[in-house]
């Protein structure tokens, strides 16, 4: 064998000894669709187009729609806080109760996965204020 500062040499051909491939003759004959601007905008949580998406409407969470407020202090470091769970509410109207009720106490809270949390022992006033409101409430726990 020669070397390629040899006069003589030739580098060998790379294309020798491999099968040929054809380029596929339309979109259908390629193996996948990789990116597609054709059905617009889609939901990242449930892959359908964001005016039909399905998983952001508002739905009434499942129950027997009575509100069952309880005062919790567990795993809050001694803090005591009152929680209003079974409101058979939608999400923004849920809100806006949440908001309504932590002013009507003049105290903080928060609305976590559906469960309204008022910061301090408001329980009388608060079932007197979602019976006022219309709501079905009900003292849970001690």
């Amino acid at each position: 064998m020669r070397c390629p500062w040899q006069k003589g040499f030739a580098y060998p051909d790379p294309y020798e000894d491999k099968p040929v491939v054809k380029k596929a003759s339309s979109f259908a004959a390629l193996s996948g669709l990789v990116y597609s601007t054709d059905g617009g905008r889609h939901c990242p949580d449930c892959n359908q187009a964001v005016d039909a998406c399905i998983c952001k409407q508002t739905r009434i969470p499942d129950g027997d729609g009575i509100a069952r407020v309880r005062r919790e202090t567990k795993g809050r470091g001694g803090k005591t806080v009152t929680t209003v769970s079974g409101v058979p509410l939608a999400e923004e109207p849920l809100k806006e109760l949440a908001s309504a009720l932590k002013k009507r106490c003049g105290t903080g809270g928060a609305l976590k996965d559906g469960v309204i949390e008022i910061q301090g022992d408001h329980v009388d006033l608060l079932l007197a204020e979602l019976s006022k409101r219309g709501f079905t409430a009900k003292k849970s726990g001690g």
